[in-house]
């Protein structure tokens, strides 16, 4: 058996420990959330700042490679209804923490982030500020449509202060692109990367995706060799998520038998990494390159990057507070998620609720093992010195990385493991092996794509 056969099982993408699944929702409370969200900004906002994602749903199309949570609308009326929303979210959240707000980074995520018009997306952005301060080291960042984005959406965000962004690319494929629903060419992509250059943005990124359906070896070359042309600072280059039994998901463009399986799909990956390294990319952890001279990969060198329901960020923050439907929110020792329907979400808001609906309070065992999944998922290691005891109580999460230490994906010394070259295409995997409340509940169900 390959190791792509033996591995390439349901998993996480780790964004949280525990993930969304394994929440104990029965433990948790909008209270509980509230307690420990003032207690975590009183400990860090001072000194680090917070962090806020920003869910702005809307597309005007359906992509169907998508599993996220979106609203398909061509009426562009919706825009100042959810912006004032989101303003009034906000304001539920400043009127409960006991200082302003220090904002370090803000991420515009999506749906699609460009389905709205750059005056609206100036009133957000200066609303925002109106009850908070920027951080002295802020970072903003937003995801661009190629087709939509405008050089005045670009010239707005920068002026307010956006330095970073990143345009879904996917795969330049025509045949990759109809099936998925997707149709974008590479005029669109290279005009908006050349705007962003010359208004003055520091980290362009563009994502690709391997895994799609009718892809081929020659398809991600093609895509690789055309994206290199443009020497994005950034590159995610993600696995496609199958995960059609996902409630409104429109993975429904092909057949399953159109997606390239196990070894065809992790050759893809294999070559791609390749070809990127060749162009001068580094890989900064699962799915992630970028170029030596952007500050993602000054931050991996130095052991600072961090991962969370955003993705990789350049800095930790402690909270991540999320505005808009479905988001979710983190405040170190808990997690929050808001309710997925606009309707929910406008109605809580309308009564002065926040819009949460689940979350997660983190127990202590939670906290040591998010430590090291976040350690591994980050830097490819970790070490359990100051745990040792914990872990010699949990014998089986030693086993279980013996096994992969026998296949060559870790290195193991006596408190600490590194993840091999090898092993890189692996990391979803040995997370895995320390997540226990996965293995204490196994899944009667798929909950997860595949982790290759």
């Amino acid at each position: 058996m390959s190791l792509i056969q033996k591995y390439n099982v349901p998993g996480p993408r780790y964004t949280s420990y525990p993930t969304v699944p394994y929440w104990d929702e029965k433990n948790f409370s909008l209270e509980k959330w509230k307690e420990t969200l003032i207690h975590s900004f009183a400990d860090s906002n001072s000194s680090e700042g917070i962090s806020l994602y920003i869910h702005l749903p809307f597309c005007e199309s359906l992509c169907t490679f998508c599993g996220c949570n979106k609203r398909i609308t061509k009426r562009h009326d919706v825009e100042h209804t959810y912006i004032e929303a989101l303003l009034k979210e906000w304001e539920l959240y400043c009127e409960l923490l006991p200082k302003k707000p220090i904002i370090k980074e803000i991420h515009l995520g999506g749906g699609t982030p460009t389905f709205f018009d750059p005056e609206n997306l100036k009133r957000l952005i200066n609303g925002l500020f109106e009850t908070a301060k920027k951080h002295d080291a802020y970072e903003f960042s937003f995801e661009g449509h190629p087709n939509n984005t405008t050089r005045k959406h670009l010239q707005t965000l920068f002026d307010l202060g956006f330095r970073r962004v990143s345009f879904g690319v996917q795969d330049y494929s025509e045949t990759v692109q109809k099936a998925i629903h997707r149709i974008q060419s590479f005029h669109n992509v290279a005009k908006v990367t050349f705007w962003a250059r010359e208004i003055g943005y520091t980290s362009v990124g563009h994502d690709l995706i391997f895994g799609l359906p009718f892809q081929k070896i020659a398809e991600v070359i093609d895509t690789i060799d055309k994206t290199n042309s443009l020497q994005p600072d950034r590159l995610a280059f993600y696995s496609y998520a199958h995960v059609p039994w996902i409630k409104g998901n429109g993975q429904r463009g092909f057949n399953d038998e159109d997606l390239p399986k196990d070894d065809e799909k992790r050759l893809l990956y294999e070559v791609g990494k390749k070809h990127l390294s060749k162009k001068g990319y580094h890989e900064i952890g699962m799915d992630h390159f970028a170029l030596g001279t952007d500050s993602m990969y000054h931050s991996f060198k130095e052991g600072k990057i961090h991962r969370n329901f955003m993705g990789y960020t350049s800095s930790k923050t402690q909270v991540m507070i999320g505005l808009g439907v479905s988001s979710i929110s983190d405040s170190w020792f808990s997690f929050a998620q808001n309710v997925k329907t606009l309707e929910e979400y406008y109605d809580l808001l309308a009564q002065n609720e926040l819009p949460v609906f689940r979350g997660h309070i983190l127990t202590a065992e939670d906290l040591i093992i998010r430590k090291h999944i976040l350690n591994l998922m980050c830097q490819f290691h970790t070490t359990w010195a100051e745990h040792a005891t914990f872990f010699s109580e949990l014998p089986e999460v030693i086993e279980r990385l013996q096994e992969m230490k026998n296949d060559g994906l870790v290195q193991i010394t006596e408190n600490a493991i590194t993840v091999t070259e090898k092993g890189k295409a692996f990391v979803r995997n040995i997370c895995m092996a320390f997540d226990l409340r996965m293995k204490r509940n196994i899944p009667d169900t798929q909950l997860f794509s595949m982790t290759v």
